[in-house]
This record gives C-alpha cells, structure tokens and sequence, in this order.
C-alpha cells in the first residue's frame, strides 16, 4: 500500500509540474504585434520607364541625379510596393546609371523587375539594329558580367515587349512561330546563365500587348516560358480589364502578371481629373484583387506620363492612395494552440482570396478584403474551424482540437483546463 501511494503521489507531482510548465509556457508565447505589412500580390509594382529608361543617356555622367532617382524609389517603397520596373537598357554603356537605380531600389527594401533591353533591338539612342542571335548572346553576356546587380526575389526580362523591335510584330510580319521560339530560346539562355553565376532570379514576364498574347501565349509555349502571361494593357473601363485578364488565363492555361496598367490614356480614358483618376485606380484594383488569375501587377508609370502618380516635382496624385491602399491591404494576427497549449505548425488558413500556412510557433499574418469576414482552418490530424475575423481582434490565439488525443493528453488538457484561465 505505502507502494502504491508513493506512485500516486510521484504521478501526481510529476503531471502537475508538467502541466505548469505547459501554462508557463503558454503564458511565455503569447502572439507579439506584427507591423509588417503582408502583400496582398507577390508582385506590387510600379514602373519607372519613362526616367530610368528615356533619361538613361542624358543623365548617364550626372551624379546630382542620384537624389532624384533616391526620391523617386523611396516614394514607391512607401506605397507598399514589393518591386520597382526598372527599364534601363543593358547594354556596356548603360551599366554604371543601372548600378544606380538598382543600388537605390536595394537602399528601400525593393526588388527589382529588369524589363531594360538592349539598344539595338528597336534601335534606341542610335544603336544600330541586332538580330535574334545577338540578342541571345548579349543576353547570356550581360547577365555572367553582371550578377552584382541581382539578387533574389528580383525578375529578369531578357526582352520585354519584344514585338516592338528585331524582326517585328507577329500579328503583321506573320512570323508567330519564330516569335515564339524567340522567347522562349532567351527564356533558356537567361536561366542558364543565372544558374551558372548561382543566382536564383525568376526570368521570364515577357510583357507584351493584349492582342500579340492572345496570338503567342498558346497553353504551350506559356507553359515554357515558365507558366505566366505578362499583359500591357489600357482599357476603358476597370470591368474590362478584369475581364481580360480572365480571358487571357484561360487561353493560355497560365497566371496572369498585369505589366502595364494604368489611367488616364487621353484617346481612352479622355482628361480625368485626379479625383478621377483614384476612383478608377482604386476600382480597377478592387476587382483585379478578387481575381485568382493574378499574380502581380505593375502600375504605368510613377513619373512623366498621363497615367503618372506623382507630378514632375514630387509632389503626390491623389491616385497614390489607391495604389497604396491596395498595395498594403487589411491583415489579421492570430496563433494556433491546441487543447495542451502546443503550437500547431504548417496549418492552412484561407481566406475568400489567400492562403497561409502557421510558423514554427503557430503564428499566421493574411491579408483580407474589407468585405470578407471569415477564415477556414484546415488540418489533417487537427479539426477543421472557421473563425470570424472580428473575433481575432479581441482574442487572436484560437484552440483548435486536436483530433487524436492520447490517455495522458486527455489528462493533460483536463487539468490544463481546470488551472488555466478560460481562453
């Protein structure tokens, strides 16, 4: 009998010791705040084409520069932006005002979508035209000189809008079969290129107008240039163009990257004003971020056009809250405990429109529409729940069942539950 007493009394001590140290822990790993905006695409861009391309010459030898191109790289950082377009040409000569606008990106966090190309392909600044082959060759050149200049995350165009120079346009040369190849051979070469410099860059994003993917982007050849439709595209009306982007992912089988969008183009749009202007943005963004075909989007352009979100000076559209606004959406904070106060790692949570997974510690960060009010837990040995979103805000740690409990976890739970406070 004293035997037996001895083990009860060992059993008891030794599950209530681990039964405080499951609530000490719990009480040690409560969810901290988290700041850090979630993106609501992979790609949130916006395009400096017509100064970091159309000024690469004139401001080549101009350090004063610099802070221009530092200004205008901070106020896209600000939006939210997860990227910047940077056109500047690869060519040798261009390189060292490259370095700069890169450098800058890098300074505020940015990545970097390389959508230069090289002079000679639509004979910029005098450069004498280069066919296919030298294109090809530049390319793999380019890219094994240069491999400071890149870094993960960011995305290389060996030739963006390509049927505006070399050979032609396919829709008038009747050539879409060597278009094709074309890209789809520089695709290859610039991968191959990354590989042997070890950098692990996503090429690919040929940017190209609506009507030449619709000839070109065949569910083939989108599939070997890496399973995405880059679209340049000015409509009317926000409708349409999400509209487009549907019908563009289901010819081509791919996800949709909106490369160049924006408002207002005159001969489309007319003259908006800038009220205008955001109400269009904000509405076009609305609609694109409920479409499950995209996978990013690159507004048309921060500086020096119609479509502009800043004026000459710096000074701000009212379009820029818009892009901001979608650019850093709504998100929600919460942790997954099961009945013993653990965290529940690698666990799905989905939204209308996202899907995450829990950290090491349980944690998950998603964003959300200001329509959408509920989450779907998912777990294979856990039970499935839904949360309402306003819920998190008052009580974001959430027990979710384990469904399997062993006799000493059913033991565990129990008293946890009779020493802890009601979650």
């Amino acid at each position: 009998m004293h035997i037996i007493r001895s083990f009860i009394a060992t059993f008891v001590i030794t599950l209530s010791v681990t039964v405080i140290g499951y609530i000490v822990h719990a009480q040690g790993t409560e969810p901290t705040s988290n700041s850090v905006s979630i993106p609501w695409w992979k790609i949130q861009s916006i395009d400096t084409m017509k100064i970091s391309r159309d000024l690469a010459r004139e401001k080549l030898r101009d350090l004063s520069f610099d802070t221009t191109i530092d200004m205008q790289i901070k106020q896209i950082a600000q939006t939210g932006a997860t990227h910047v377009g940077i056109a500047t040409p690869y060519d040798d000569q261009f390189i060292p005002i490259l370095n700069r606008w890169v450098q800058s990106a890098r300074n505020h966090n940015l990545k970097v979508w390389f959508r230069g190309n090289f002079s000679g392909w639509e004979k910029w600044f005098g450069y004498p035209a280069i066919s296919r082959a030298q294109h090809l060759a530049q390319t793999a050149d380019f890219i094994k000189a240069n491999g400071n200049l890149f870094e993960e995350g960011d995305i290389f165009t060996p030739c963006p809008e390509c049927e505006n120079g070399g050979p032609g346009d396919p829709r008038l040369n009747g050539d879409s079969d060597g278009h094709k190849q074309f890209l789809i051979d520089s695709y290859r070469v610039a991968t191959e290129a990354f590989r042997s410099i070890g950098k692990g860059i996503e090429v690919g994003y040929y940017s190209m107008n609506y009507d030449v993917a619709k000839l070109i982007m065949d569910p083939k050849t989108t599939t070997a240039l890496g399973g995405i439709v880059t679209i340049d595209h000015y409509v009317r009306t926000p409708e349409r163009l999400d509209a487009d982007i549907s019908a563009i992912a289901r010819s081509s089988g791919g996800r949709v990257y909106l490369g160049e969008f924006g408002a207002p183009i005159p001969d489309i749009h007319g003259n908006l004003s800038e009220l205008d202007q955001q109400n269009w943005i904000d509405q076009a963004l609305r609609l694109i971020a409920e479409n499950p075909h995209v996978v990013g989007v690159n507004y048309w352009v921060n500086v020096g056009g119609s479509t502009a979100l800043w004026k000459n000076d710096g000074t701000e559209k009212k379009a820029v809250k818009a892009l901001t606004t979608a650019y850093t959406p709504l998100r929600v904070t919460g942790k997954l405990v099961n009945q013993l106060n653990k965290p529940i790692t690698n666990v799905e949570i989905t939204s209308r429109y996202q899907k995450v997974k829990t950290d090491r510690s349980g944690q998950f960060t998603i964003p959300y529409l200001s329509d959408e009010t509920e989450l779907h837990i998912t777990g294979g040995d856990y039970a499935d729940r839904t949360i309402n979103i306003p819920d998190l805000a008052q009580q974001n740690k959430i027990i979710i069942e384990k469904r399997h409990l062993s006799i000493l976890e059913k033991i565990l739970a129990y008293m946890l539950a009779l020493f802890s406070k009601p979650q």
